[in-house]
């Protein structure tokens, strides 16, 4: 059938809520407006005001809420606006969220699912346009999702809400009207993998995300240049699929790897340092990196773009990576 991401996490929403009466989803303008991106229009009319729930404006405060709902036997969804507003909820989600099973001496779980839009190429300038998932990555206890296809949007909730342990999914903002078919079957998917989404011998092109498109479309490129990139999807950075990474370098013997944050202590840094440390005998030229550039993101178009990862500087990178400069 034909959807759209923004389709496919709100079926994955309601299939949750249908399946599973503990479900329920909260969060700013969640109910009346369906969201701040639309993603659970609808569902306040379909399920009612007690499984969807408009809170205020404290990031803080519902996060809270959904931490104390979790530990009492319910399978919360919060939804935080944009990642930069989850900053205001950081000491609940690192030092109660992530770490209540290890305090408790294994005693307590928290399973609950964190929703977030992430990421930039929106014009919503230096506060709204951060892709910080690489710093929850970082974080013991928490397990990191970044859907970047349909079949991801619409399966990765169910499995979330299965794990009894924090999650929390970054939605890249960029996505939400991407269209294209998903099986009228499609459901739960793995989360504990990384997924190869166009084989390749050549040269390794790692991201994640919102740049997913980016690196496929910088993929056909370079076939016509003759050059057969592999494209790795790590879907999940916390855990990373380290024997995922580890084989398709094997393969290629070349990697480049494609984040959105910012280079300096990103997703794209330990990505490389698990190559070197455990792969370093198979590469046949230094790993790559393509980032953002290290500065507030702009409002202005051209600017924006100039400072995310782009088709052309995948394409030069992975034409570093071979020795091909054409």
């Amino acid at each position: 059938m034909k959807t759209t991401y923004r389709e496919a996490m709100r079926d994955a929403i309601r299939e949750a809520l249908t399946r599973d009466d503990r479900v329920f989803l909260m969060g700013e303008d969640v109910g009346l407006y369906g969201g701040s991106f639309a993603v659970s229009l609808g569902l306040l009319e379909e399920f009612g005001p007690e499984r969807i729930r408009d809170t205020p404006l404290s990031e803080s405060g519902f996060v809270g809420a959904g931490i104390g709902a979790a530990l009492g036997g319910m399978r919360p969804i919060v939804e935080i606006m944009t990642v930069n507003f989850s900053l205001l909820a950081l000491d609940q989600i690192m030092n109660n969220a992530a770490s209540i099973l290890h305090m408790s001496g294994g005693q307590f779980n928290v399973p609950l699912v964190i929703r977030m839009t992430t990421g930039a190429g929106r014009q919503l300038a230096a506060q709204h346009s951060h892709s910080l998932e690489g710093w929850y990555a970082h974080i013991p206890g928490l397990r990191i999702l970044t859907p970047a296809t349909l079949a991801d949007a619409r399966g990765m909730l169910w499995t979330a809400l299965e794990d009894p342990d924090p999650v929390l999914i970054f939605e890249h903002g960029s996505l939400y009207n991407v269209a294209g078919e998903i099986a009228d079957d499609a459901g739960a998917v793995d989360i504990t993998s990384a997924a190869i989404r166009r084989p390749g011998n050549a040269v390794s092109l790692i991201t994640y995300g919102g740049s997913l498109p980016t690196v496929l479309e910088a993929a056909e490129q370079l076939a016509g240049e003759g050059i057969d990139a592999e494209v790795l999807d790590l879907r999940t950075l916390r855990p990373l699929d380290t024997p995922a990474i580890l084989a398709t370098v094997a393969k290629t013997h070349r990697a480049v790897v494609v984040d959105e944050g910012w280079r300096s202590g990103s997703i794209s840094a330990e990505v490389s340092a698990r190559i070197t440390e455990s792969s370093f005998y198979d590469l046949d030229a230094p790993v790559g990196r393509v980032c953002s550039a290290e500065v507030p993101l702009p409002y202005a178009k051209h600017l924006e773009l100039a400072a995310l990862p782009s088709v052309v500087r995948v394409v030069e990178a992975a034409r570093e990576a071979v020795g091909s400069h054409g």
